[in-house]
């Protein structure tokens, strides 16, 4: 019986454990998606104790914790940090299978050095030893990123974001890690949400453009994109949460878009053209800029009507959705690639039905020279856990170049989450292993090795293009 969580976690075999500890563990981290605040990394923010390194916001934890009968008030409400802290330690125990009790231990491993396990008794005690730890200067957020080895983070921005935080950063020549936006545009599209007539006024004013027609929005959008670039942006992020495709005429977008600007519900044909038709603007852009563009497809969000309204979103209310996806992204997709406009795409999608469907629509778009210019993105959120993660790859594999994956992001809010790569990288290699051992794959090394590092740091360095915006000796 192997011991909990020890040295070869995860790891079953000894090409297993050579191929962690000899080529991937060591590796540098490219987090390429992920929610962590730049402001938090300029200020250096130091936190008061655990609860608000571990709970603020986590709204992985918030589920498991409702889940176990634990009452708002000590989840988001108004209870004590160390009440909410015992909370979550009563829940742990609860949660074996769950990648939160792995994902919970690693974290107090590697950052904390504590090798106990929680649980309401050990609780008292490990909440003061981290506690201690974190009023040291070593657990600032700039030193808990370098614990890391973390060498880019590309946060989650609006185009309404002023970015003087990664000006700032960029600036900050104590400060080795590269700290970049990406672009969101998601409020540019959802027409029918009735915030969008106050965040095109918001977009107007940033950029000093009078925004009343649909061209004016597209030069507007543009100028936030080269001023993202500016700044070292390479990467977008769309949260398609219903992939629509419909062809449409410059004059019937306008049209639709100068409706909406005036408080008109929208029908769902024209918001397909409206949404399709911006896309497609966006992405020629992103092609343009030499940017990779991701596509966050199927979530179903903000179901509890009740709890929206008193938690607002974000605070772990959503599930996976079930619409049909091939046909649109495929219909969107072709439409950039037939103008030779097609960027680099990373494709995710929440409902794991449609994994074997990404991983076979990336093929029809390969090519332009790029390795893996087309990714079938890592598991992601509710798929972001041990058989989620192996069932992606088995599928990339199986359909595609499984040595070409650009390999895991946190896609987290918390800055201790930077463990979430070793897990994903002792199951690359776990993976391979098993290949090995059963005789489909020879047990060479030097190029397994090669592959294993590729996955978990180079293909992701390579792809984005960030060598002209890295940080390396103090010089951006």
């Amino acid at each position: 019986m192997s011991s909990f969580m020890g040295e070869n976690f995860l790891l079953t075999n000894g090409v297993a454990e050579t191929l962690y500890h000899q080529y991937a563990k060591n590796m540098p981290i490219i987090d390429y998606h992920c929610h962590l605040s730049p402001k938090e990394i300029y200020e250096n923010k130091q936190f008061k104790n655990i609860t608000e390194a571990w709970l603020y916001g986590d709204h992985y934890k918030w589920r498991a914790m409702r889940a176990n009968g634990i009452e708002e008030k000590y989840i988001t409400g108004n209870a004590s940090d160390y009440e909410k802290f015992i909370s979550w330690a009563k829940t742990v125990p609860m949660t074996i299978g769950n990648p939160l009790y792995n994902w919970t231990h690693l974290e107090l491993q590697r950052y904390f050095g504590i090798y106990d396990i929680l649980n309401e008794k050990t609780a008292p005690m490990i909440w003061e030893k981290v506690n201690e730890k974190l009023a040291n200067s070593d657990f600032t957020v700039r030193e808990l990123i370098k614990k890391s080895k973390v060498e880019v983070i590309c946060t989650t921005d609006d185009p309404i974001d002023s970015l003087e935080y990664h000006q700032k950063l960029s600036e900050d020549t104590t400060f080795n890690v590269s700290v970049l936006p990406s672009f969101r545009p998601d409020k540019a599209l959802e027409l029918n949400k009735e915030t969008f007539g106050f965040w095109i006024e918001k977009l107007s004013s940033i950029t000093n453009i009078k925004i009343e027609n649909y061209q004016e929005l597209l030069e507007a959008l543009e100028s936030r994109i080269e001023f993202f670039h500016e700044l070292g942006g390479r990467v977008s992020d769309h949260a398609i949460d219903t992939m629509m495709f419909s062809e449409a005429t410059l004059n019937e977008v306008d049209d639709i878009f100068k409706r909406a600007l005036k408080g008109e519900r929208i029908c769902q044909e024209d918001e397909a053209k409206y949404k399709s038709f911006t896309l497609v603007f966006l992405g020629e852009k992103y092609a343009e800029l030499g940017w990779a563009m991701q596509l966050h497809i199927n979530a179903l969000r903000n179901n509890n009507t009740r709890m929206l309204a008193e938690l607002g979103p974000d605070t772990g209310y959503d599930c996976m959705n079930d619409d049909l996806i091939a046909k649109p992204l495929c219909k969107f997709l072709d439409a950039l690639e037939k103008e030779d406009k097609l960027p680099k795409t990373i494709l995710y999608s929440l409902n794991p039905r449609d994994h074997s469907i990404l991983a076979s629509m990336i093929g029809s778009f390969q090519g332009g020279g790029v390795r893996g210019k087309m990714q079938f993105g890592t598991a992601w959120w509710f798929n972001d856990q041990k058989k989620g993660m192996l069932d992606q790859m088995k599928t990339l594999a199986s359909i595609g170049l499984f040595s070409q994956f650009i390999g895991m992001l946190t896609d987290s809010r918390s800055f201790l989450s930077f463990t979430r790569h070793e897990y994903f990288r002792r199951l690359v290699c776990q993976l391979i292993s098993e290949w090995v051992e059963n005789g489909e794959v020879p047990n060479d090394l030097d190029t397994l090795g090669e592959i294993v590092q590729r996955i978990s740091y180079g293909n992701a360095r390579e792809y984005f293009q960030f060598n002209s915006v890295l940080k390396l000796d103090n010089k951006i």
